[in-house]
């Protein structure tokens, strides 16, 4: 006799779920015996558990006995239902897997002018990577002064971004990435271009005009400038470069980024045992952040690189 619920089923729970992936593989494999190999359960739990679902679902389902198993009229349009309630929460899994295996989206960096000459090419390599697990996702990459990198990230407008680690912000998290060595430089037409380093001492140094970066520096490095005397200024390592190459000036450049105009013949380095520095640069992000899948995905592949041949 079929049971009739005197209210209707409230809500579909997880339990509700694997009663319900029971009763199709029971019918499909066409009674409790049969399904046991299925389900690795014994019968007795079987139909315990179809009891169960009977009881949830407050309809009589199927007939057991010698007669053999066989399907109510509600137990077929309950199999039925179950079929697409199933469908669809896998569809959903899928969906969702789907998801994470193509990203989509974007992620917006912010980088220091003059990165892509590093060796070492660990943000290029990152974001290869990144394209490579989410061929749908849009980098958008910003070039601007490190201060303002930090205020992106903290307002957030850029998910992360590379600067010179000079100290932590409030607000902001720092992973290291790699140095940058820099070398003093003095361009062609300058008086110490022709001079060899033996003839150049520090009093000699001192005395030429020189360029101080107006980002911070960390304080170990903020002594290299202290000892030069500084006349001009800028905000990036292209504009120092720009006065450098006039020749009225000497000042520090990374060495990855001078190479161009070293082999050109156009800049030198002076006294480069004595007279460098080492920058460390830094990975920045918002501390306290939500978990963001495309920037998860971007900094586990930058932490990917710390390996990878230059």
């Amino acid at each position: 006799m079929t049971t009739v619920r005197s209210l209707p089923l409230a809500q579909v729970t997880d339990f509700d779920l694997r009663l319900l992936r029971l009763f199709r593989n029971v019918v499909e494999s066409g009674g409790f015996s049969a399904a046991e190999s299925v389900l690795g359960i014994g019968r007795s739990a079987i139909s315990q558990q179809m009891a169960d679902l009977e009881q949830r679902l407050g309809l009589r389902l199927c007939q057991r006995g010698r007669a053999g198993f066989a399907l109510t009229e509600e137990g077929r349009e309950v199999y039925q239902a179950a079929l697409r309630l199933l469908g669809a929460v896998e569809g959903f899994r899928d969906e969702v897997n789907a998801l994470h295996r193509q990203l989509r989206g974007e992620l917006h960096i912010g980088l220091p002018d003059n990165l892509v000459t590093l060796p070492q090419m660990r943000v290029t390599h990152a974001l290869a990577r990144l394209k490579a697990r989410g061929p749908d996702i849009h980098i958008h990459i910003r070039m601007i002064p490190p201060a303002e990198v930090e205020q992106g990230v903290l307002d957030g407008r850029l998910q992360v971004g590379v600067v010179p680690q000079a100290g932590a912000l409030a607000g902001l998290d720092y992973q290291p990435l790699y140095a940058e060595r820099s070398l003093l430089y003095c361009a062609a037409g300058h008086p110490l271009f022709a001079l060899e380093d033996t003839a150049i001492d520090d009093a000699l140094l001192e005395r030429q005009e020189a360029i101080a970066p107006t980002f911070r520096l960390p304080p170990d490095v903020q002594p290299h400038y202290r000892a030069l005397r500084c006349t001009a200024s800028a905000s990036d390592r292209e504009g120092m470069a720009f006065l450098i190459l006039t020749g009225c000036y000497i000042g520090y450049l990374p060495e990855h980024y001078a190479r161009q105009w070293v082999e050109a013949g156009r800049l030198r380095a002076l006294k480069p045992r004595e007279r460098f520095h080492d920058l460390p640069l830094a990975v920045v992000t918002r501390k306290g952040r939500r978990p963001q899948l495309i920037l998860d995905e971007f900094l586990a592949a930058l932490a990917a690189t710390g390996d990878t041949p230059t």
